[in-house]
């Protein structure tokens, strides 16, 4: 009877999960630790997630949409690194789109931040957007297609019956900034988990991975174009360095001009009171040294005392 009670409430709980979403994460090779581990913290933290070995950097991009069918998900969170030092994150809705291309910065996982915030693994998340995602069409786009990646389904097996974090995205300075807080029951405050990192949107594209541009970002800029800039600003101050190095030394070989004197300069000079010059015909008696002159009583009174001593002892 008990069996038969649980297999109901089991085949009851599945026919309740009818939200099927399905999310693969993983990347390409050559990155870093620390994408490694924000990879593995997004993993841990939705458990709707599947993972996939490293991608190799001569397969196109096409081909995820292949393993996401091999895979049995419908959406994918792929890692791109590019020089060791760029990571670039693809939010797709496979095999379809629309899907979305971010450079990922201040990446800061799990690990690394230790805050005083926890939560179940497998709980479902709260999902907290911005105001600015409701005013631009791009940015709605994104909200839901980041509402349908991030939020665990309802149900969902391997996911825990309750609430206890609250995913946020925030939009500021042309970027959407990711944080992840737990829920406190007793006073409903909130105290960061992490991992946080901040996506930079480059453009969103019709198909997976792919197809004609729906948006292009006009304020993002390459990090080949910053690091450019910055080459180019350290070698214009050197530059500038360089030639006031070589003014100055050009000053330096110039005669230098003697002013003529200035009459008026002298105005507000008065002449010292002369003193008359005092001539001593006798040698003037020497200084008694103080300090020497106790030593030397002291020093007496020393040797007086010994002798005494030494009389009694007699």
């Amino acid at each position: 009877m008990q069996r038969k009670k649980t297999e109901t409430a089991s085949q009851a709980r599945f026919a309740r999960w009818k939200n099927k979403e399905r999310i693969l994460i993983f990347s390409s090779r050559g990155i870093n630790f620390r994408t490694r581990h924000l990879m593995q913290d997004l993993r841990m933290l939705m458990p709707h997630s599947k993972a996939d070995t490293k991608m190799d950097r001569k397969d196109k991009l096409f081909v995820i949409n292949e393993v996401c069918e091999m895979k049995n998900c419908n959406k994918c969170i792929y890692f791109e690194a590019k020089k060791k030092q760029d990571l670039y994150m693809w939010l797709s809705n496979s095999p379809h789109g629309p899907s979305a291309k971010f450079l990922v910065q201040n990446i800061h996982t799990l690990a690394e931040l230790k805050m005083t915030g926890n939560c179940l693994k497998g709980s479902r998340p709260l999902l907290s957007f911005d105001p600015a995602f409701d005013e631009l069409p791009h940015y709605a786009l994104l909200k839901e297609l980041l509402i349908q990646i991030f939020s665990t389904p309802r149900y969902h097996p391997r996911s825990q019956p309750f609430v206890d974090h609250v995913f946020t995205f925030t939009v500021l300075d042309n970027r959407i900034w990711f944080r992840n807080f737990q829920i406190i029951e007793e006073d409903a405050a909130l105290v960061e988990i992490g991992p946080r990192f901040v996506l930079n949107l480059i453009k969103i594209f019709q198909g997976s991975f792919g197809g004609p541009t729906l948006y292009e970002n006009p304020h993002y800029q390459s990090p080949n174009m910053h690091r450019r800039i910055v080459r180019s600003m350290t070698a214009a101050k050197y530059k500038e360095k360089q030639q006031v190095k070589e003014v100055q030394k050009l000053r330096k070989k110039e005669p230098k001009t003697v002013l003529p004197h200035d009459p008026t300069a002298d105005v507000f000079m008065t002449p010292a009171e002369e003193k008359p010059v005092e001539i001593q015909w006798v040698k003037p008696e020497p200084k008694v040294d103080l300090n020497a002159r106790k030593k030397r009583v002291y020093k007496r009174q020393r040797k007086m005392n010994q002798k005494m001593n030494s009389r009694n002892a007699k």
